[in-house]
């Protein structure tokens, strides 16, 4: 265990100063009962959806593949209960998209496909070309909310030579506390899957991040990695800490070039609900079906809840108490990053880490002035971009040159719009002009 510097840039979000974490960190996770009924979405990954591979009337197994691949930037979807299915049609997801879906009436007996183990297998036995497959079978993503599929992070060019294997137990976002508790928790498992993960990759050095707010956590996954060789690095609370870019810039002391992937640094990030997911997949054989997501904010009872894949997000919420009456919007994530969400029947998603509920007063609209130059977002932006510039680029149309300043490398964290003190929406801004960059791209 050791003290590691903080990258350059970035903020320090005020929701975490007043101890937005506070509310949800030290409830345990607890498991919600799946719904009668779950809406099951065959994109819930970067890259092409799902093909749906059952119809209306089949009766499922919890585990049972309902959605295969189309690609190989994909990764299958799997029933997260048993019982029959009712649709398979267009339903409404984070984000506001209609998107095809599979949604199965819960017949309440919860029976896995036999596939599935009851004792894991050791992890000595396991091959890392078995350990790969179990990764894609089990239809593992990043689960911090990138949401990429893990067969294909794990699969890296022959020559793109992996020296790190860094693992992101950060969770920077403000509010959110899952991975906290699932270090907490389920600290071995976690240790299990990255050991997995590292002999997929040939056992390149293996170092997990911790911001130094979470000291329980940084405690229980140190003793879970004594005797592997995996370290634990403690990180000064920053946000935003937890993406990729930074945590190889704070961890392994190197930068991912311009246009770049992790992997031209020599280097893989995986988030820890990730490691834990591997785990389950490669000894158990038991696919991505449930994971933790923090429901908190202006509710009755913040809790981190266990949460069947397709239930909708109304069912968290009145687990939690309701709504107070002075909820103001309701997010899919955290403060920074996260998607405001206009209908909470929307479901529960691989990629679904929180669920925040924020008042009124906190989300009141802001008039936006003009820029008055302070430099304020260069300073803040993580990436080391002009941010200003960037909006600027996307209020002229002027994609060529937001291209120029190099809009793609833009990780669209928030930060340049929650320090702007004219107010502007400069995320939104870059997040349109980092889309025309490509359009731009694809028709040359």
């Amino acid at each position: 265990m050791f003290n590691v510097k903080s990258f350059t840039g970035g903020i320090h979000p005020l929701h975490a100063i007043h101890h937005g974490k506070g509310l949800s960190e030290k409830c345990p996770i607890t498991v919600l009962p799946a719904p009668s009924e779950v809406v099951i979405p065959m994109a819930q990954h970067i890259g092409a959806p799902c093909a749906p591979s059952v119809q209306v009337g089949d009766h499922v197994l919890r585990g049972q593949v309902i959605g295969t691949v189309r690609g190989f930037v994909a990764a299958p979807i799997h029933a997260s209960v048993s019982g029959t299915v009712k649709a398979v049609e267009n339903r409404l997801v984070t984000g506001g998209n209609l998107v095809p879906c599979v949604v199965i009436e819960n017949d309440g007996k919860d029976e896995w496909v036999d596939t599935v183990l009851q004792n894991p297998i050791p992890l000595d036995e396991i091959t890392a070309e078995d350990a790969l497959k179990a990764v894609l079978d089990g239809g593992i993503v990043g689960m911090g909310g990138a949401t990429f599929p893990a067969h294909v992070k794990l699969a890296p060019p022959k020559d793109k030579k992996i020296d790190f294997l860094l693992l992101n137990g950060a969770e920077c976002e403000p509010y959110l506390t899952a991975d906290h508790r699932l270090m907490l928790e389920e600290s071995r498992r976690i240790i299990s899957g990255v050991r997995i993960i590292a002999k997929i990759l040939g056992n390149p050095k293996c170092i997990i991040g911790i911001e130094a707010n979470k000291q329980d956590a940084v405690k229980a996954m140190d003793e879970a990695a004594q005797g592997t060789g995996i370290e634990i690095a403690v990180m000064p609370v920053k946000y935003p800490q937890g993406s990729e870019k930074q945590i190889i810039e704070v961890l392994a002391h190197r930068q991912v070039p311009s246009g770049g992937l992790p992997a031209d640094a020599g280097c893989v990030v995986c988030n820890v609900s990730s490691a834990a997911a591997v785990y389950d997949a490669v000894a158990l054989k038991k696919p991505l079906t449930e994971r933790v997501v923090t429901v908190t904010g202006t509710v009755g009872e913040p809790k981190n809840l266990l949460v069947r894949i397709g239930t909708p997000v109304q069912a968290l919420v009145d687990a939690c108490g309701g709504l107070s009456s002075d909820v103001g919007r309701v997010v899919s994530g955290g403060p920074m990053m996260g998607i405001a969400l206009y209908d909470l029947s929307v479901p529960v998603t691989k990629g679904t880490s929180g669920v925040l509920a924020l008042t009124k007063a906190q989300v009141k609209p802001q008039t936006a002035t003009a820029c008055i130059h302070c430099g304020r977002c260069v300073k803040g932006c993580p990436i080391h971009l002009l941010p200003y510039e960037l909006a600027n680029d996307a209020e002229r149309n002027d994609w060529k040159a937001a291209e120029k300043h190099n809009a793609l490398d833009c990780v669209e964290c928030g930060s340049c719009t929650y320090v702007c003190p004219a107010k502007r929406p400069i995320t939104s801004s870059i997040r349109v002009a980092k889309r025309q960059v490509m359009n731009l791209r694809r028709k040359k």
